[in-house]
């Protein structure tokens, strides 16, 4: 079995990161949620990836794993401290709904929980790839 190179890596991060965009836009544009104060940040931080993966990608560029892990890992932390008081139901946010509110969830997974695997998977195929 051959193992991955750094561009397939690369180019895996890159699928997650632009499923994990398209998925939050789906759930504000179509499905018509409001993002909250947190889900905003982790937006910031995941958008990004895309090109910026993307590119690394195509040029084959392993050596991108700083600027995307400078991405990737606050945008992680910003989805696990808000998994967290989802679960525990306290803390506010100032816009869109509460973020202790579990507006949608697919399988088990509230959105915050999506994003926090999101930003996982891009930065183990990120590492891997290095």
């Amino acid at each position: 079995m051959r193992r991955l190179g750094s561009r397939e890596w690369l180019a895996l991060g890159t699928l997650v990161a632009a499923v994990a965009t398209a998925g939050s836009l789906y759930f504000s544009e179509v499905l018509g949620l409001v993002p909250c104060e947190l889900c905003w940040y982790q937006r910031i931080f995941m958008y990004p990836l895309v090109p910026v993966v993307g590119i690394a990608a195509v040029e084959n560029r392993p050596g991108i794993y700083p600027t995307a892990l400078a991405l990737a890992i606050p945008g992680a932390t910003i989805a696990a401290y808000h998994s967290a008081i989802q679960r525990v139901g306290e803390g506010t946010c100032t816009v869109g709904g509460g973020c202790t509110t579990i507006q949608y969830e697919l399988l088990g997974l509230s959105i915050p929980n999506m994003a926090l695997l999101a930003f996982l998977l891009v930065i183990a195929a990120v590492i891997a790839g290095r």
